[in-house]
């Protein structure tokens, strides 16, 4: 659906010049939920605003269902895009709010009609039709707004962070909502945000952006368990980093050595032939504790109760704060105190030897 090639973006000249995108290259399928992830800064709203047609990217092609799209101002573009604020008219009912686009493109009426009911129906706002912007909570607002920008059926819907405005709850309710109106409309939502659990709960693929480059693009579940570099690995989740010393690669994985002088198994030693320094990653999850034995010896530095599970702090294989993630069964109290010499295993597919 969305083809971008070579795509650059650089404002200023000179001393003030900025690239704040550089080499793009991305394909996005049809009826896919594709996701910008990346911290402030990155490039992802840059991206998004391309797309739309707010912004002329400096050099590269940009195609929009097989069309170039450069140059085309957003209002001819197959595109529509939901906002940080919404920009609902205050003084228009839902119903007069989800019709607007299409009376701006002399819709017959009874095709507006259809519509609006329609798109009621979609986002479950069917009771509140003769209602006022003002006398809506922040999610039945979001709502209002993504029924706005589906009306006119564009073939893509831009979202640019949505969710931000909304408390906890309402912003996990809100994902889960966003995903079944995706699949049930069947267009492509290109959506960007700065927060990873957005990210994994939503995309059926996530770009991970840093400094106006893609670092990669993936699934969520490849994202976080074989992230491509450090960056990807730190930004994803929580992860344990250790610095290690490749010795070897056998039969796809690396043997590396760490700081404490532990020999261990990895995974992601394919491309790395070349003895020398790597980063090892190993999830906390990912690891097991014990109370005699395990791959590496280390000393419980702290014990952290999170409700749902328990973060051990071991001081282990030349890292000083390697946490394990343990989640509570009822009635079961921690094994473990403070001070104890403890075991921590993993299996080579759960740590990943990474570049920087």
């Amino acid at each position: 659906m969305i083809e971008i090639e070579q795509l650059g973006m650089v404002f200023g000249t000179g001393a003030k010049k900025f690239v704040a995108l550089k080499n793009i290259d991305l394909q996005i399928r049809e009826n896919e939920f594709f996701t910008l992830l990346g911290p402030s800064g990155c490039g992802k709203t840059t991206l998004l605003r391309s797309i739309a047609g707010f912004v002329n990217p400096t050099e590269g092609v940009l195609k929009i269902d097989g069309a170039n799209v450069l140059g085309q101002p957003p209002y001819e573009r197959p595109v529509n895009t939901v906002f940080q604020n919404y920009a609902l008219f205050p003084h228009m009912t839902v119903a007069q709010n989800i019709g607007f686009g299409l009376k701006m493109r002399d819709r017959p009426r009874a095709e507006i009609k259809s519509t609006v009911s329609e798109m009621l129906e979609l986002v479950q706002m069917t009771p509140m039709a003769d209602r006022l912007i003002s006398q809506l909570s922040g999610g039945q607002q979001q709502r209002v707004a993504l029924a706005r920008a589906l009306a006119p059926r564009p073939k893509v819907l831009l979202l640019d962070e949505p969710l931000s405005a909304l408390d906890s709850k309402l912003r996990k309710e809100m994902q889960i909502e966003l995903k079944r109106l995706q699949a049930d409309t069947g267009i492509t939502f290109v959506f960007v945000t700065h927060d990873q659990e957005e990210a994994l709960t939503m995309s059926d693929r996530i770009a991970i952006m840093r400094q106006g480059r893609i670092l990669q693009v993936a699934g969520p579940r490849e994202i976080y368990d074989h992230p491509a570099e450090r960056f990807v690995a730190d930004f994803i989740g929580e992860t344990n980093f250790l610095d290690a010393e490749l010795t070897d690669t056998r039969d796809g994985k690396a043997i590396v050595k760490l700081a404490s002088g532990d020999v261990v198994e990895a995974s992601g030693g394919a491309g790395k032939s070349d003895p020398g320094p790597v980063t090892l990653a190993v999830r906390p999850e990912h690891v097991t504790l014990d109370k005699t034995q395990g791959m590496l010896t280390g000393v419980l530095q702290n014990i952290v109760y999170f409700g749902t599970d328990t973060h051990y702090h071991v001081s282990v294989g030349g890292s000083e704060d390697f946490v394990i993630r343990e989640q509570n069964q009822p009635d079961v109290t921690s094994r473990f105190a403070i001070g104890d010499t403890v075991g921590v295993s993993f299996q080579p597919s759960a740590a990943q030897v990474l570049r920087d």
